[in-house]
């Protein structure tokens, strides 16, 4: 069980949350009780910096260019966003073109060009976990 605590700004303060130590998949406890979610975080005092490209789908229509429409006019403004995330340190020495899973988020790459290996890491999202396109 677990709670969060949010200023009014909308920030989390506190996380007041209870641990089941046998739990873990390998202990026999385990079939007995599962969690129903497994959270895990990156604390900013331990993390690095990064710049993570978010891609979504590039046209807000599934057939941009249907029925005599300019297809321009259906360019999505929000395909891409650029956020700065924070990331465990060894990602800052990840060589580019190396894949990771970013937890609830989806599988990304270490850019090929403007990931530079200790200094300056940038990842872009390949796959994300959930599409909502055609639902």
């Amino acid at each position: 069980m677990h709670r969060l605590r949010e200023r009014r700004q909308g920030g989390v303060t506190e996380v007041h949350a209870t641990v089941f130590p046998d739990t873990k998949a390998a202990r026999p406890a385990a079939a007995a009780s599962r969690p129903g979610g497994v959270i895990t975080w990156v604390g900013v005092a331990d993390g690095v910096q990064a710049e993570v490209r978010m891609y979504d789908r590039l046209f807000l229509d599934a057939q941009p260019d249907a029925g005599g429409k300019d297809f321009i006019e259906s360019l999505n403004p929000n395909s891409l966003k650029v956020v700065t995330a924070i990331v465990e340190p060894s990602l800052a020495n990840a060589a580019p073109d190396q894949k990771f899973q970013f937890e609830r988020h989806g599988y990304f790459v270490a850019d090929r060009v403007d990931h530079v290996t200790g200094s300056k890491p940038v990842f872009n999202l390949a796959v994300g976990l959930k599409d909502s396109w055609g639902k």
